[in-house]
């Protein structure tokens, strides 16, 4: 009975250790599937959000700031203030559209090929939010005046004073692609990778 009874076993653990990895690897598999469509689906969420905002912003400032005065808001704080910009965010670099219109471009289409495998929620959020700038200012200048790829940017946002004066006038897309750019480096300073771990730092040992 012993020869048979050992003979089982090693049959069963065979089995086991055959069919072990096989199960682990479907299990392990499922979550990962999951959190990354779970993911992708909030970084581009986060991306229409910001793009439709600042759609809609643009088009109401269009509406009714053409060919008015800088409008007062918060007690000064913000001065609603319509201009074109041929540059880059917050006016930079002025009458380089096309070059800032193919950077756009580029950006948008990084940030979709890392979508393919994001993990992380936090990091979904951040390239979310930098996608979305990206694409209402390139929409601007794909579509806007003086024409296509070269249209300038609706910009009117200015801070503490009219025109600009104090700070560069910039719109919805500029602050939501300025946040993720910010929480992007947060999140590499702590560690955070896109695939959802974490780098562990070692603690110091005394000396």
């Amino acid at each position: 009975m012993a020869p048979i009874g050992t003979s089982g076993s090693s049959g069963t653990a065979g089995a086991s250790a055959s069919t072990g990895p096989v199960g682990a690897g479907v299990e392990d598999g499922s979550p990962t599937l999951r959190a990354s469509a779970k993911a992708t689906a909030v970084l581009f969420l986060v991306a229409l959000v910001v793009l439709a905002g600042d759609a809609v912003a643009k088009h109401f400032v269009v509406a009714q700031l053409t060919g008015r005065e800088p409008v007062r808001v918060l007690g000064g704080l913000v001065y609603l203030d319509l201009i074109r910009n041929s540059g880059a965010a917050f006016s930079m670099l002025s009458g380089k559209t096309w070059v800032f219109t193919l950077v756009a471009a580029v950006a948008v289409g990084w940030i979709c090929w890392l979508a393919t495998r994001l993990r992380s929620l936090p990091w979904a959020v951040a390239l979310g939010l930098i996608l979305g700038g990206a694409l209402g200012n390139l929409v601007d200048r794909v579509f806007r005046a003086p024409g296509f790829l070269v249209g300038h940017v609706v910009d009117y946002i200015s801070l503490f004073g009219p025109d600009g004066r104090h700070f560069a006038i910039f719109n919805l897309a500029d602050a939501m692609l300025c946040v993720g750019i910010g929480l992007a480096i947060l999140l590499e300073l702590t560690g955070r990778r896109r695939d959802g771990t974490r780098i562990q730092r070692k603690p110091v040992e005394a000396a």
